[in-house]
């Protein structure tokens, strides 16, 4: 049975996220506190951690630390915009409140399935991406990515004949936290194109949205 850790600062909202997990069957645990959290969070398959308090990162970092269990973030609405991106820069995917729990299930289900699906290890020619070790390797030479950069060139890879639309980057990659800010996707794509080296190995499909580029042309362009 999948068991799945929440950690949330509001003990109505904590109430009822676990029932709602434990309504579709699963083995749910809830955290009194942050020290709890990081205690209990190795023995869980996935984690439910509101980000939006103060010390929402550094309980995040604590976790990560001791589990490699994908982590969902709760955050609110009014939260500050870019405190909250920069949060859910790390997270697996990242949901606003309110919701209500057929979407936040869904996304339960989402990152689960992906975590089992997830491909070991994509080649497209020099492009070597080992989600195991989350490494990428380019003509054998290792690029240090963040975790959302390592997870959006991932996406691109998955299917490299697609063109990926600006709202599907943003649900697939940030859980669709922020459906209309095209300002972090343009920078991620910067900085990877920055690190790769090869500027059109991510190729801008204007008015449609983003995609691999072929070999021929990020060789074209190194």
């Amino acid at each position: 049975m999948v068991r799945i850790l929440v950690s949330e600062s509001d003990p109505a909202e904590s109430l009822r996220t676990v029932h709602a997990l434990r309504g579709r069957g699963f083995d749910v645990c809830a955290a009194a506190d942050a020290p709890s959290a990081v205690v209990k969070a190795p023995m869980a398959d996935l984690v439910v951690l509101d980000i939006s308090t103060v010390d929402g990162f550094e309980l995040w970092r604590r976790i990560r630390a001791k589990s490699r269990a994908p982590i969902i973030g709760t955050t609110r609405r009014d939260e500050d915009r870019d405190r909250v991106l920069g949060l859910c820069e790390e997270a697996d995917s990242c949901l606003v409140k309110p919701y209500p729990d057929s979407e936040f299930l869904a996304r339960v289900d989402e990152v689960l399935r992906a975590g089992r699906q997830a491909v070991a290890r994509i080649e497209r020619g020099p492009l070597v991406i080992d989600s195991r070790s989350r490494e990428v390797r380019l003509d054998g030479r290792l690029v240090v990515l963040t975790r959302k950069e390592f997870d959006l060139l991932r996406l691109l890879a998955s299917d490299p004949e697609r063109v990926f639309t600006r709202r599907e980057i943003m649900y697939l990659v940030w859980g669709d936290a922020w459906a209309q800010s095209n300002r972090t996707i343009d920078t991620h794509v910067n900085s990877l194109r920055k690190k790769l080296r090869r500027r059109s190995l991510i190729v801008t499909v204007h008015g449609v949205g983003l995609r691999l580029g072929l070999l021929g042309e990020a060789q074209a362009a190194s």
